[in-house]
């Protein structure tokens, strides 16, 4: 389906060469200041043609908010937000009638709903993600104001080139590197954008950037990985057990456009440690807190936020389509060669950290309006006292 959430619900709309794209968001609280400008810079670092390493189609999306909101504050009432699509070159796309591209959505589209866009992706192009990243930025200013949420993705690997942190947790059965909690803790966005590739390690960003174009000149393309950290989330979030925190995020994550997988926390690396190594002992911190020593769970238990980071990467396949010549049969079945035109990134990995981001502050957005809900409805009750035994005292709900 094309909407997602609960009580924060977004609906979004448009294919890739049509007039528009934009998206419905329901559920956004009343009385939060809201304008373009604050949408408006994450779809600016999501837009393509922004640096040579991505599609030369020059769109500026500038959004426009068509209803919910007055005088610049939100009305609680559904956001209606649109961008026009300006650099429309359908005809690229001609030989797309004849030739499903490789590993593309063109068949599964046909197959599914017997008729398709016919130019561009329709609804699988990225395209369709800039409805994301609008409404994931209204859910961000909100999270901000509200608790103070802090969400910020970066460009971790493309091809073999990975950050080397990283790459030493990949390849050892050993803890995190306490650089890359060190690293998670403090990274701010305008590192992440420093460089065009929004990976915040130079020298890694300089190898990812001759690969890119290495790949561009070859008219090919390359994968790679986002990673992304949620600081001060609200301790609570998830509904176990089938919308568990962690779930609801690999369900967002896996929605975006050319993702093959996602890990949090310790990951598959995890798999290679012993329990004793791997569990995360519960500490009272030096600023008075409590929480826990390490963060293998990355921020996540019984599917539930306890409080620390929540971190997580996300896996994006090379581009599908590429300009050059496949050999590949029609949808007669008979072999020929695709010669695809149109304009394409040579690697989706830097556009795709604000749509990260986007898909993070929306799934964070709705887990804390469902558990201020619960919290609301609590407190119509009467106080009652529950029996805490491991803590020695009988605290009241309130």
């Amino acid at each position: 389906m094309s909407s997602f959430g609960k009580l924060f619900r977004v609906t979004t709309f448009g294919e890739s060469h049509c007039k528009g794209v934009g998206a419905i968001v329901d559920g956004v609280p009343p009385g939060l200041e809201l304008t373009e400008a604050d949408i408006q810079p994450q779809l600016t670092r999501r837009r393509p043609g922004q640096s040579k390493l991505t599609t030369p189609r020059n769109e500026n999306d500038k959004v426009t908010i068509m209803s919910g909101t007055e005088f610049g504050i939100t009305l609680g009432t559904p956001i209606g937000l649109q961008v026009p699509n300006l650099d429309q070159r359908p005809h690229d796309y001609s030989d797309m009638d004849i030739y499903p591209r490789p590993s593309h959505a063109d068949y599964t589209y046909l197959q599914k709903y017997g008729v398709k866009a016919s130019s561009g992706g329709g609804r699988a192009s990225a395209r369709e993600t800039i409805g994301r990243v609008a409404a994931g930025a209204i859910a961000e200013k909100y999270l901000r104001l509200a608790y103070g949420v802090e969400i910020v993705a970066f460009a971790s690997s493309v091809g073999k080139v990975t950050m080397p942190f990283i790459r030493e947790l990949e390849n050892n059965d050993d803890k995190p590197d306490p650089e890359l909690i060190e690293f998670m803790n403090t990274l701010t966005r305008d590192q992440v954008d420093a460089d065009i590739s929004r990976c915040p390690h130079p020298p890694t960003a300089e190898a990812m950037k001759k690969l890119i174009a290495q790949k561009s000149h070859e008219k090919d393309s390359v994968g790679g990985t986002v990673t992304c950290v949620i600081r001060k989330c609200p301790i609570g979030l998830g509904e176990p057990c089938f919308d568990k925190l962690e779930a609801v995020l690999a369900h967002a994550m896996l929605s975006i456009p050319a993702t093959k997988g996602f890990e949090f926390g310790s990951g598959f690396t995890g798999t290679k440690m012993s329990g004793c190594d791997h569990n995360d002992p519960f500490i009272k911190k030096e600023d008075g807190t409590f929480g826990t020593a390490t963060n293998n769970s990355g921020g996540i238990q019984g599917g539930i936020s306890n409080g620390e980071n929540i971190y997580f990467r996300v896996a994006f396949k090379p581009a599908a389509t590429i300009s050059q010549d496949q050999t590949t049969a029609n949808y007669d079945g008979v072999t020929g060669t695709l010669a695809a035109k149109g304009r394409h990134d040579p690697c989706v990995v830097s556009r795709a950290v604000p749509i990260v981001e986007a898909m993070a502050a929306l799934v964070i957005m709705d887990a804390a309006l469902q558990q201020e809900s619960r919290r609301s409805a609590m407190s119509k009750l009467p106080s009652v006292e529950v029996n805490h035994a491991l803590l020695g005292k009988t605290p009241k709900l309130e």
